[in-house]
């Protein structure tokens, strides 16, 4: 294809972008459309003005930086027999990857349908498979994939298998699409080894530029020095041993939107109030799905006709219900005038507690870390030198700083009180401890000292 044949995007982080047509072709749909409709940031656009940036753009974004990450090691190592039809793959794995993504993104996921449907095993990275099986037939795009030189059911496979997998790739080899020389591949999109991908390359950079924070990772360098090294008979991506601390940032950036933005304390308590109201909400609002049939915010996960129609807009609809509507949907709406209106919950404090005590519904506990829990997600990731560039090395022990952290993960316990009557629980939760608990409590978060 010559630059006549693809189709060139304005990209506030990336520039200018040029698209295959068979990506264009994917976006041109309903079901991609409807990313448009998805706050990337959830809750976080009511604490930050400028979070306003939605699933679609990112979308974009991660598509073309899959794109650039494939010819470059395509350039730099043609050993590794990657043909255009293998970045073609990668980047609609990236182009698509967020498709099942719902209202607020993460909020729905993560907070509304584990409340309004407990015990069902349902995340947005299974709901994205379903949705791209959906867009690929409801628009007929089957044949213009093996037009642009696409093979079905291999390569669809493929791309499904980059987006998401539930196997363990610890010991045999558990992927149909590709065969394990091409292991690499898999890392590209979404990175199950170390989780530095380009997923993150994007929303660092896009959630940064859109929050007003400073971004101190550099992907372009990560793309300049990426290599495919093999190790045990598997190859995987790596990089320049002087870009350790290039990667250390990236997952102190990491950290540092999940402090200052994602996990911001007036962000979760609006995302709260949001979940409470969807539930609230949950039975009277009614989606038209495949053949007819009729379902509710939480049941709509199952039908992707249905599901292709919820979007961040179901807040108007319920802020805008009528003077009569049921009664659980008024206190839905008021749930969400108090959003409007900035009559938030109250937030009474927080602290670090490795056994949190339950005080009904009204402690929240926050998990902080790099990306792998309590681990060094750095240690899980291979560099090679200038002087060997086939051999692959993790950083050794006694490699490591005297000032780099020794701890990756923290848990927060949040206390906020929905109504002035939950004000009891807590303090009747405070009591329940002996008194220097409550005394350390108290000194440690003055603010609570005005409502004992």
């Amino acid at each position: 294809l010559t630059i006549l044949d693809r189709s060139v995007f304005n990209d506030p982080i990336h520039g200018h972008i040029e698209l295959h047509p068979l990506l264009v072709k994917i976006i041109d749909t309903p079901q991609f459309q409807r990313l448009r409709s998805i706050k990337q940031l959830g809750g976080a656009y009511f604490v930050y003005p400028g979070a306003s940036h939605n699933r679609f753009e990112h979308s974009i974004g991660v598509a073309h930086l899959a794109g650039q990450l494939g010819q470059a090691l395509k350039t730099k190592q043609p050993g590794l027999n990657i043909t255009d039809r293998d970045i073609l793959c990668v980047q609609i794995a990236g182009l698509c990857h967020d498709l099942g993504h719902g209202p607020f993104s993460h909020l729905f996921d993560a907070m509304f349908i584990p409340r309004a449907r407990p015990g069902t095993e349902w995340r947005h990275e299974t709901a994205s498979l379903d949705m791209f099986d959906h867009l690929v037939e409801s628009n007929g795009l089957q044949d213009v994939m093996e037009q642009y030189g696409l093979i079905l059911p291999e390569d669809r496979t493929f791309i499904k298998e980059m987006i998401h997998t539930d196997n363990n790739n610890d010991q045999e080899w558990p992927y149909e699409g590709r065969t394990e020389d091409k292991s690499f591949l898999y890392e590209i999109v979404s990175n199950k080894e170390n989780g530095i991908d380009v997923d993150k390359f994007d929303y660092f950079a896009r959630d940064c530029y859109h929050l007003g924070l400073p971004n101190n990772f550099d992907h372009c360098r990560f793309l300049t020095f990426a290599r495919v090294c093999e190790v045990n008979g598997r190859r995987y991506i790596c990089v320049r041993d002087k870009e350790e601390d290039n990667m250390t940032e990236m997952f102190h950036t990491r950290l540092c939107l999940h402090r200052r933005a994602y996990q911001h304390k007036v962000t979760k308590i609006i995302e709260t109030m949001i979940t409470d109201a969807f539930l609230k909400a949950d039975r009277h609002i009614w989606i038209e799905g495949s053949g007819g049939n009729m379902f509710t915010l939480s049941t709509a996960i199952g039908d992707m006709e249905a599901y292709t129609k919820l979007t961040d807009a179901v807040f108007e609809q319920i802020l805008n219900c009528a003077f009569n509507a049921p009664q659980e949907l008024r206190d839905a709406r008021n749930i969400l005038r108090r959003i409007i209106n900035r009559d938030l919950y109250r937030f009474l404090g927080e602290t670090r507690f490795e056994d949190p005590t339950e005080v009904c519904t009204n402690v929240f506990t926050i998990n902080m870390d790099y990306g792998m829990n309590d681990e060094d997600p750095i240690n899980h990731l291979y560099f090679y030198s200038e002087h060997d560039t086939t051999h692959a090395f993790r950083r050794r022990p006694w490699q490591v700083s005297r000032i780099r952290p020794t701890h990756f993960s923290e848990q927060l316990v949040r206390f906020v009180c929905r109504r002035y009557a939950d004000m009891d629980n807590f303090k009747q939760w405070c009591r329940a401890n002996d008194k220097e608990k409550q005394q350390s409590w108290i000194g440690e978060h003055f603010c609570l000292k005005n409502y004992f």
